[in-house]
């Protein structure tokens, strides 16, 4: 008998615009930019695509740890997160996703420097794919992937939002949590 996830989605605004949080009972699992109800045929399919049967439900209320460490973020308070999160992809995706969180606050990597850490130094392209597909931007900072000329490129909420963020990181954090 298949189960069905519970997955839980809210809302929060951001100086880079809204964001919707969608989070498991193990954690935050997705971050899209843009309001929910702009974002909700996105979600329903990316849950076809990762083939897993869900329940969605909207609970802001649950949602205030993870706010209050993003609010942190974007307030120059934090540097990095330490929420849980429940990642969905490939054994590839996540070893990427899981070398973006070692590149340290404030500094870039180009694709073939996150294609060196992770020990696949002939996937750049790979990188990108999987950068592109990072579900949780800010958290798992694809941001701070740029090419190898120093341009930005490529971000999934757009590369205004790119530039915003890498700017947040070069001004000094007012207070260090962890």
């Amino acid at each position: 008998m298949e189960t069905t996830l519970v997955v839980q989605y809210g809302e929060m605004e951001s100086p880079v615009g809204p964001l919707t949080l969608l989070k498991t009972e193990k954690g935050l699992c997705r971050i899209d930019f843009g309001s929910a109800e702009e974002n909700l045929p996105l979600i329903n399919a990316w849950l076809k695509k990762q083939a897993l049967k869900a329940e969605l439900t909207f609970d802001h209320a649950s949602f205030q740890p993870f706010i209050e460490q993003i609010n942190e973020y974007f307030n120059r308070e934090r540097t990095h997160f330490d929420i849980p999160i429940a990642l969905f992809g490939s054994t590839f995706q996540k070893k990427v996703w899981e070398g973006l969180v070692k590149i340290p606050y404030g500094e870039t990597y180009s694709y073939k420097d996150v294609a060196t850490m992770i020990g696949s130094p002939k996937a750049v392209r790979a990188i990108g794919s999987a950068n592109n597909k990072n579900p949780l931007p800010i958290i798992i900072p694809c941001h701070r992937v740029i090419g190898s000329n120093g341009s930005l490129v490529g971000y999934g909420g757009g590369l205004d939002k790119k530039e915003i963020l890498l700017n947040l990181e070069q001004e000094e954090p007012s207070q260090i949590c962890s």
